[in-house]
C-alpha cells in the first residue's frame, strides 16, 4: 500500500489539537511543512458537523456494515476556499465538503494539501460545538489545529491509503459526465434528509422523484427521476439535518453512479455513490479510455505545471497556455486525476487543483487493463476483420477475441466485457484497438 506521511508528530498544545502535516506543493514551490490557512468559523457548527459527517463516512463500512477506526480526510485550500474530501471504509461513498468563503468570519487562506486524523477525542470535541461557539481552524506550520474555548485533545498522525488517490481518479470522471437530475428548496430537502434510512439498514434501491409533494423514493423509473442504489449510504448527512439549505441530485433515470449535494449555510456537502455498494470507487475503471492516448503523458507533465491550486480550472485558458487544444487538455487531467491531483466540482462544472506527492508510475500500477492493452499492441496481436478488430490472446490458447463497434460504443467478445459491460470501463482488447486507431503512426 502506498501512503503519504507525516512532516512530524501531532501534539497536544496550549492552543489546542496540533495534527502533523505532510509535505505539500504550493505556488511558490515544494515546502515541507507549509502554512495555508487560520481564520475563525463564521458558522461553527456546520464545520465542527461537517467534519464528523465525514468521520462517520470514512470510519463506515455499507455494505456488510462494519464500523472502523479511520478517520482522515483529506484537506485542500484553493486560496479562496477548503475542501475537505475522504472515502468510506468500503470506498463505495465518496464525500466532500466545500468551506466557501462565507465559511469564515476572518483570516488567511493561501494554498495546499495534506491529510488528517479525526479520531475519538476531535469527534468528542466537535461535537460539543455550539451555533455561537468561537472556533477557529488553523492549518499551518504546527499543523492542524482546532481551538475552541474549552477543548484541547491529542492525536496520532496518520497514513493516507494508496487506494484513496485511485478512487479519487475515478470519482472526478465518474461525476464529470453526471448531469443534474433536480434542486430542491430547504424544506423538502430536510424532509428527505431526515427520512433517509441509517446505515445499518437494509439496502434499499430506487428512483428519486421531485414533485409537489416534496422528494420521494419510486420503485418505478419516472420522468426525471434519479436512481440511487443504497440509500442507506447517505444517513451520514443526517448530522447538518438543522443546516441543510437545499439539496441537488446529479445523476440519470439508469443504473450507475450519483451524486448528492446539500446547500448549507457558507459551505455543501457532496456524498457521490456508486452503482451498488459492493462496488468501490476504487475499481471503476472510468480513466481507461482517457488514459490510452499517444500523447496524454507529456500533455500531463505540461499542463501539471501550470496548475496553482485553482478552485475552478478555466480549460480553454489552460489550452492556451499550453498551447494544446482542449481535447488534449482534458485528457491530460484525466491523467491528472488518476495522480490524485485534481478533481471534479460538479457544481461548478469546472475541475480544481489538489496536490498529492507524484508517482510517475503510478497510472501503470493501478491500471493494469492498459498495461495488458499497450503489451497487446506491442506483441502485434491486434488486427483488422471484416466489420471489426481481432485480438490474439497473449499466451495464444483459445479461439481470438472480437471487437466490434456499435451506435452504443465498442463491444468485445471477452468474458470481462460479458460480465461487466461498460460498467466498469473498456477491457483490455477494446484499449488495445483504441491504441492502435488512434496511434499518429
Amino acid at each position: 500500500m502506498t501512503t503519504r506521511t507525516f512532516a512530524r508528530g501531532s501534539h497536544l498544545g496550549e492552543d489546542g489539537l496540533t495534527l502533523g502535516l505532510a509535505p505539500a506543493l504550493t505556488p511558490g514551490g515544494v515546502v515541507d511543512d507549509p502554512s495555508f490557512f487560520h481564520g475563525f468559523a463564521a458558522h461553527p457548527q456546520v464545520l465542527a458537523r461537517g467534519l464528523l459527517t465525514l468521520a462517520d463516512v470514512t470510519a463506515t463500512r455499507y455494505f456488510q456494515f462494519t464500523p472502523t477506526s479511520q478517520r482522515d480526510p483529506v484537506l485542500t485550500a484553493h486560496g479562496d476556499r477548503l475542501r475537505a474530501e475522504c472515502f468510506s471504509a468500503c470506498n463505495s461513498v465518496y464525500a466532500r465538503l466545500d468551506l466557501l468563503p462565507d465559511s469564515f468570519d476572518s483570516g488567511r487562506m493561501s494554498h495546499g494539501t495534506t491529510n488528517v486524523d479525526i479520531g475519538l477525542a476531535t469527534r468528542a470535541a466537535l461535537a460539543q460545538v455550539g451555533r455561537d461557539r468561537l472556533l477557529h481552524l488553523d492549518v499551518g506550520s504546527d499543523g492542524l489545529t482546532l481551538s475552541s474555548p474549552t477543548d484541547t485533545v491529542v492525536e496520532r498522525p496518520v497514513q493516507m491509503p494508496g487506494r484513496w488517490v485511485r478512487a479519487l481518479g475515478n470519482v472526478a470522471q465518474l461525476h464529470h459526465a453526471l448531469a443534474p437530475g433536480f434542486t430542491v428548496g430547504t424544506a423538502d430537502a430536510r424532509a428527505f434528509v431526515a427520512a433517509l434510512p441509517a446505515a445499518t439498514a437494509t439496502h434499499r434501491t430506487g428512483w428519486l422523484v421531485a414533485d409537489r409533494s416534496g422528494v420521494r423514493v419510486s420503485s418505478r423509473a419516472a420522468p426525471g427521476g434519479v436512481h440511487v442504489a443504497g440509500l442507506h449510504r447517505l444517513s451520514a448527512a443526517k448530522r447538518l439535518l438543522p443546516h441543510v439549505a437545499g439539496l441537488t441530485v446529479h445523476g440519470g433515470a439508469e443504473p450507475g453512479p450519483v451524486a448528492v449535494e446539500l446547500a448549507l449555510p457558507g459551505a455543501r456537502l457532496v456524498l457521490g455513490l456508486t452503482d451498488e455498494a459492493w462496488r468501490g470507487h476504487s475499481g471503476e475503471g472510468a480513466l481507461l479510455a482517457a488514459l490510452a492516448g499517444a500523447t496524454v503523458a507529456e500533455d500531463a507533465d505540461l499542463v501539471s505545471a501550470l496548475l496553482a491550486f485553482e478552485p475552478v480550472i478555466d480549460v480553454p485558458a489552460l489550452a492556451r497556455a499550453a498551447a494544446l487544444d482542449e481535447h488534449r487538455v482534458r485528457d491530460a487531467l484525466a491523467v491528472l486525476a488518476a495522480d490524485g491531483r485534481v478533481g471534479w466540482d460538479a457544481h461548478d462544472s469546472a475541475w480544481f487543483h489538489r496536490e498529492l506527492p507524484h508517482d510517475p508510475d503510478r497510472v501503470d500500477k493501478d491500471n493494469p487493463r492498459l498495461v495488458a492493452a499497450r503489451r497487446l499492441v506491442a506483441d502485434g496481436a491486434v488486427s483488422p476483420t471484416a466489420g471489426g478488430w481481432s485480438v490474439r490472446r497473449q499466451r495464444g490458447e483459445g479461439p481470438e477475441h472480437r471487437v466490434t463497434h456499435g451506435d452504443a460504443g465498442p463491444r468485445c467478445t471477452c468474458t470481462w466485457y460479458l460480465t461487466h459491460g461498460r460498467g466498469r470501463g473498456p477491457c483490455a482488447h477494446v484499449l488495445a484497438v483504441q491504441i492502435l486507431t488512434e496511434d499518429p503512426a
